[in-house]
């Protein structure tokens, strides 16, 4: 015979195990179109491209071009030649979407 805690114990992990894969299932959507995403060159063609797109926006791309630092370039320490430039500005457009699990915006 089952006892109350065992159906407790086993519908609390499937439920646990729904929601997991729920949220795993949402990112792995997430990523795959991250990696999808087309690359465009940073050029003088890339504001007619967005200004052709859909509400002016392109959800997901790569963008590829050569960057300048503002000061100087980081130079790697354990690989020679490697050098970086630390981002300055980062722009981030959130959109309210109403969650039905949480019951909030």
């Amino acid at each position: 015979p089952i006892t109350p805690g065992e159906l407790l114990c086993l519908g609390s992990s499937l439920a646990f195990s729904g929601l997991f894969y729920y949220l795993y299932r949402k990112k792995a959507r997430v990523v795959a179109r991250i990696q999808e995403a087309p690359k465009l060159q940073v050029d003088d063609d890339l504001p007619a491209l967005v200004s052709v797109a859909d509400g002016r926006c392109l959800p997901y791309v790569a963008l590829e071009g050569i960057v300048l630092p503002a000061k100087a370039a980081l130079t790697s320490h354990y690989h020679e030649g490697l050098q970086g430039v630390i981002q300055k500005l980062l722009l981030k457009e959130h959109r309210l979407i109403w969650n039905s699990l949480a019951r909030s915006w």
